[in-house]
């Protein structure tokens, strides 16, 4: 039996690590597929993916040694919607193409594949999945986690948060939405609930 892609993505800060890792110890038959990782992939020194964001956001996001400078491109890219865009439109067709190729491989090795994706439904990567999820959570509570988590400041950390979707854009979209500010025990209960779900309608065995 192939393995069941589940397309995971959400709000930043909401959550979304954490789900993965609960799934991974609740259904230990999986491997999950980060296309923050994918993404890094192609941004390898002097790959044509460099270039062409050089040329649309300055050649000055690199350094000396050709290494891109991750926080130059995030504070242009979010700046603005129409930036954000750009950015996606360069990087988001080598991301699922790539990402495509490391789903197929797992298929046959897996009896679960979670594609971690921020950017799952804008990118079109949901094609690649047979369930789409969710994790949202309010904007107090992931403003908290994403300064926390990645040393930014409060207006950084904005950035990031206004330059992505609202809850009703993951409901309106995803099989299934979790709460990700809920206490971990009750994260893990609706993980927990979701997975029985998916075995019920025997997409997993």
């Amino acid at each position: 039996m192939r393995g069941v892609v589940i397309g995971l993505t959400g709000q930043t800060g909401a959550g979304k690590s954490t789900i993965a890792e609960i799934i991974t110890k609740l259904y230990p038959d999986t491997v999950v597929i980060d296309a923050d990782k994918v993404s890094r992939e192609i941004m390898r020194d002097g790959g044509e993916c460099i270039k062409k964001l050089e040329k649309c956001f300055g050649s000055d996001i690199t350094d000396s040694t050709g290494h891109l400078i991750r926080a130059v491109l995030a504070q242009r890219a979010f700046c603005s919607r129409e930036k954000t865009e750009l950015l996606n439109s360069i990087v988001h067709p080598l991301i699922i193409a790539r990402s495509g190729e490391y789903i197929d491989a797992a298929r046959n090795k897996h009896g679960l594949i979670i594609f971690d994706a921020p950017q799952l439904f804008e990118s079109g990567g949901d094609r690649l999945c047979d369930i789409t999820l969710s994790v949202t959570a309010p904007v107090d509570i992931r403003l908290k986690r994403i300064m926390k988590r990645d040393s930014l400041t409060e207006s950084a950390a904005l950035l990031r948060i206004n330059a992505q979707h609202d809850e009703a854009y993951y409901k309106s979209r995803s099989d299934h939405l979790l709460d990700g500010s809920l206490p971990l025990w009750q994260v893990q209960e609706q993980a927990a609930e979701l997975l029985n779900k998916i075995k019920g309608t025997e997409v997993l065995s």
